[in-house]
């Protein structure tokens, strides 16, 4: 790995971590205005919909100029985002800018992977921008949580600076100045990230085009035969990620009788486990043998049902970190071949949109699911039952949709194929 890599990753690993902490502090703001739960879910919700929105410009504005610029501009919106909350926009307008500029953002993280490593390093590369991304996570979990608890609040605003009036005030104010720190921190990452040297052809400006260039692509992706094995995997993983962060959530309160402080580090376990699998499978697992890792999905979706019957943290602890290790040692293969099919099919940034637009449209609609039953008032344990049996159930579809796919044409001799 190069140094231009480490820097890549750096500037990932500030930028997610805002991310999180900044969603944890949007809904401890919801919560202080007596927002129904209902609309707790529509934070990440607003968040992604600029993923599915702008899908098929954001590929093309990633190859149109080098990575790390685009990743520059990208942190700059957020920045904008945070920024309205600190002058007291509603959190979910807010929140939706910070994910226009995440929407940006991920074709250019991604895309640049391709760029500065071989193909043979893919699945390595994947290890670490999951790895990192998950420890952002779990870390932006705790300190989200962290920084809108009263104990923390007191000590930030204690802080005095001489002859320096800063007009914070308050615990929410002191929280968003942190956050607004990381989102600058890693601006400043993406503007150390070398030039790789990659050209693509002259990008396409009419939106139209644009949208039918993107259509072709996703067609593209999901006809191959690998493409649509990798791309239903991450697809549903993502979507079902995204909800259990708010189910698990909710659990630790009800189950487990936690705050909601304690509750967030509940989701950083999760996380811890996801970072365990990333970094199984990146020693065990090769980009030729990435599909034997989905059977793990099903093992998944029957842990997830497992949690309705628990009551107990001793038993909680090592659920949560299990159902992390499985979710990560799966999702990280996935990653590594789809890029590698969209790479040989089509362009770094437009295969990354494509991406992007399928696994937050499954976060979109997975989430707009839950908050339907979240507003029908079932309970969360048929909740969660019902979110494992779908996973597992869709994962036994997709292994028997390979096995097909594999009668039909041999799937090692597709991986080696290269594009004519």
């Amino acid at each position: 790995m190069n140094r231009g890599f480490y820097t890549c990753m750096a500037a990932q690993f500030f930028s997610s971590l805002a991310d999180t902490a900044l969603l944890y502090v949007a809904i401890d703001l919801l919560t202080k205005m007596h927002s129904p739960a209902w609309i707790t879910p529509l934070l990440k919700f607003l968040f992604v919909l600029f993923y599915v929105l702008l899908a098929a410009f954001v590929g093309a504005f990633a190859d149109s100029l080098p990575k790390g610029r685009v990743m520059f501009i990208a942190n700059l919106i957020k920045i904008f985002g945070c920024a309205l909350l600190f002058w007291e926009l509603h959190p979910l307008a807010s929140y939706a800018i910070v994910g226009i500029g995440a929407a940006v953002y991920s074709p250019a993280k991604y895309g640049i992977l391709t760029e500065l490593l071989p193909p043979e390093k893919l699945v390595v590369a994947n290890a670490w921008i999951e790895g990192l991304t998950i420890s952002s996570i779990i870390l932006g979990t705790v300190m989200g949580g962290a920084l809108v608890s009263d104990k923390i609040a007191a000590v930030m605003l204690g802080f005095d600076f001489p002859a320096i009036d800063t007009g914070i005030s308050t615990s929410d104010e002191a929280a968003l100045c942190v956050v607004g720190a990381l989102y600058i921190l890693a601006a400043l990452f993406n503007l150390r990230i070398p030039l790789t040297g990659a050209i693509y052809p002259h990008q396409e400006r009419n939106p139209l085009r644009l949208i039918e260039d993107f259509s072709n692509c996703c067609v593209t992706l999901w006809k191959d035969k690998l493409g649509q094995i990798s791309l239903a995997v991450t697809t549903l993983f993502w979507g079902m990620g995204a909800t259990l962060q708010f189910i698990v959530l909710e659990w630790a309160k009800q189950h487990l009788h936690m705050t909601y402080e304690k509750a967030t580090t509940m989701v950083g376990l999760v996380g811890i486990g996801v970072t365990i699998g990333a970094v199984m499978s990146a020693r065990m697992i090769t980009l030729r043998k990435s599909l034997t890792v989905i059977p793990l999905g099903v093992a998944m979706g029957v842990m997830v049902v497992g949690m309705a019957f628990v009551h107990s943290t001793a038993i909680a602890y090592p659920m949560l970190i299990g159902i992390g290790v499985l979710s990560g040692f799966f999702v990280v293969p996935m990653n590594a071949l789809l890029q590698h099919r969209g790479h040989v099919l089509m362009s770094a940034g437009h295969s990354i949109a494509v991406q992007n637009f399928n696994e937050n449209l499954s976060i979109l609609t997975m989430l707009a699911v839950y908050s339907l039953m979240l507003r029908m008032r079932l309970e969360l344990n048929v909740i969660i039952v019902l979110f494992g049996l779908f996973l597992a159930g869709t994962m036994i579809f997709i292994m028997r949709l390979h096995a097909a796919n594999q009668r039909e044409h041999d799937s090692l001799a597709l991986i080696g194929e290269h594009k004519h």
